[in-house]
């Protein structure tokens, strides 16, 4: 019997959603419940949930008030489908992503986590977060998420996966396989300098590509971006950015 995914569908949104958007959204959606490339769709889901119960969480909340987060010791309020370290980033970036350090990432691959594995749980969070907020922003809860797909990971590691400027190793345009290129990483090739923010999640390809999905039609496909001559939004780019701008300093983004 074929596997039943629940669709993500916004018929009964009380304003209108713009096709291309729901579209996006109904594809990270099914992307989700997928067998990834290194959690099956069953711990993709528990982390999607655990995503949405951090902000319930008692230590995160005395390590948010605190001076330093790191002086703070305690046991997570966990729904306690994942181990300890896997709710460990989900609940420090959900709910404090701004004071992370490169030492505490460091402890965690010391401790046996492994950074194909941090990435895709980050991808897995930051998909939920988006998908979230925007229903949230109109007016709508949270949707259910989707029940998982059976199926096994991929577990394929990129073979130009390199150590750069950021805590994980990436992906650089010149450095993909026809792998990554046929999984549409950076697609149309592009300059042989890619932005960091599009390498961020690039050891594990195919959530690059979907993330980056979900950014085109909630924001800008990068083309627009700098085409001030024209409006694609029924705001502008200067209201896009103003937006944009507040929204990375209230989440404390250095970006």
């Amino acid at each position: 019997m074929a596997t039943v995914i629940n669709e993500l569908s916004y018929g009964d949104a009380p304003v209108r959603i713009r096709d291309d958007l729901s579209a996006a959204h109904a594809r990270a959606w099914r992307r989700l419940a997928a067998p990834g490339v290194w959690h099956d769709g069953a711990t993709r889901i528990a982390i999607a949930d655990e995503t949405r119960n951090a902000p319930s969480c008692a230590l995160c909340a005395e390590r948010k008030d605190a001076l330093s987060p790191y002086g703070v010791d305690g046991k997570h309020d966990s729904l306690g489908d994942l181990p300890d370290d896997v709710v460990e980033v989900i609940h420090r970036i959900a709910t404090d992503p701004g004071r992370l350090m490169e030492p505490w990432y460091q402890g965690l691959l010391a401790d046996g986590m492994a950074d194909t594995d941090y990435v895709e749980t980050i991808a897995v969070l930051v998909t939920v977060v988006s998908i979230d907020t925007f229903a949230r922003s109109i007016g709508m809860d949270p949707p259910p998420l989707p029940e998982p797909v059976p199926g096994a990971p991929s577990r394929h590691r990129p073979a130009g996966a390199k150590q750069g400027d950021a805590w994980v190793p990436w992906v650089s345009s010149e450095d993909r396989t026809q792998r990554e290129i046929d999984e549409g990483l950076y697609a149309g090739g592009g300059p042989p300098f890619v932005a960091y923010i599009r390498r961020a999640l690039s050891l594990v390809p195919v959530e690059a590509v979907g993330f980056f999905d979900l950014v085109e039609n909630q924001y800008l496909p990068g083309r627009e971006m700098r085409n001030f001559g024209e409006e694609y939004r029924a705001i502008t780019h200067a209201q896009i950015e103003l937006i944009a701008g507040r929204m990375s300093a209230l989440n404390q983004c250095l970006y």
